[in-house]
């Protein structure tokens, strides 16, 4: 019965939620390894370029005459979204942001006539990075909602954007940032290593729970449906070999985050759009190195922030992936000087 149960509510859930999916999951290991992984999954070719940001910078939360303004207090090194917005990053201090579509989101309403400081979703994460150095400072100074979390539609799509925001840390606490119904919700505790799309959070963990209960050697859930790729995150990051030797976890988390993304050009006749994975990163907040891979390139290149001057008035450096240039290792050398994006706003 409690079988029939779950499928029930597994195929509830993936009738009603978008084909978009993406993952993201973190690695636990001795003397202080922490390590967090995200595939990025789109329904068409999602630009991304790489981008180092000094201490420093001001910024707008493009919200209007009512947005927040703030300088960047900690360097980061990130990946963009067709250069208007931060999808995914890794701070100086080893804060790791990464954004996630969630269907059932609701952000409060916004009057840009009116007191309250607005932000748009495309500088949420970048906020969090250049601001916090720890979740615990992350969650209290945004549980009292000093903005408004401002959204719009993807360019050149009728689809409105609908995320939530994961945070990671160099000591390995975790915190979920929701907006259901109008209304923030933060789950936060060092446990919460897992995120995937739809459903909300809690229910997440629910499904995960029942799960727990069936040895992961003898069955799996193996779709590529966001509720399955929550159970096999959930259970392939603590089967990996718990060690701090940094190239046997860097390659044990990005067999996970692999074993979790959607095969490219996948199609099915009842989901025309369900979303390939289009990038991987994993980021190793120990020692503030950012990896990354592109499913049209054919190796895997890193960052290692610690060797970039994020001194205040230092150069923005961008790393450019257009037209599916091919690198190799450490990359820190094929950066270029560029002015910052703008962020998308209203």
């Amino acid at each position: 019965m409690k079988y029939f149960l779950y499928f029930m509510l597994v195929a509830f859930i993936c009738f009603r939620q978008e084909t978009t999916a993406c993952t993201r999951v973190v690695y636990k290991g001795p003397n202080e390894t922490v390590i967090t992984a995200r595939s990025m999954d789109w329904k068409d070719d999602i630009a991304a370029n790489i981008w180092v940001f000094p201490r420093g910078i001001a910024r707008s939360g493009e919200a209007g005459p009512q947005s927040v303004t703030w300088v960047s207090k900690y360097g980061s090194v990130i990946s963009s979204a067709w250069d208007i917005a931060t999808t995914d990053g890794l701070n100086e201090k080893g804060l790791v942001a990464n954004v996630l579509w969630l269907v059932e989101s609701s952000y409060p309403k916004f009057d840009p006539q009116g007191t309250k400081k607005g932000i748009a979703i495309s500088a949420w994460a970048q906020y969090v990075l250049d601001n916090f150095a720890t979740v615990s400072e992350a969650v209290t100074a945004l549980k009292d909602e000093p903005f408004v979390v401002v959204s719009d539609y993807v360019p050149g799509t009728t689809k409105f954007t609908t995320l939530h925001l994961s945070i990671s840390d160099a000591t390995g606490d975790n915190a979920i940032f929701e907006y259901i119904d109008g209304k923030l919700i933060i789950h936060h505790d060092p446990s919460y290593t897992v995120m995937t799309n739809s459903p909300v959070f809690d229910q997440q963990l629910a499904l995960n729970n029942y799960w727990q209960g069936i040895p992961g050697t003898i069955m799996l859930p193996g779709t590529n449906r966001a509720a399955d790729r929550f159970v096999r995150a959930s259970y392939y990051i603590n089967a990996i070999p718990q060690t701090e030797d940094t190239r046997i976890a860097v390659a044990s988390v990005f067999s996970v985050i692999r074993n979790c993304s959607v095969p490219f050009g996948i199609s099915s006749e009842t989901e025309p759009n369900i979303s390939s994975t289009r990038w991987r990163s994993v980021a190793d907040q120990k020692n503030k190195v950012y990896y990354f891979e592109t499913v049209l390139t054919p190796n895997t290149f890193w960052v290692d922030l610690t060797k970039f001057d994020l001194q205040e008035g230092a150069k923005t450096m961008m790393l450019d992936l257009k037209g599916h240039t091919t690198f190799n290792g450490l990359s820190n050398s094929s950066f270029n000087e560029a002015k910052p994006f703008k962020f998308m706003g209203i």
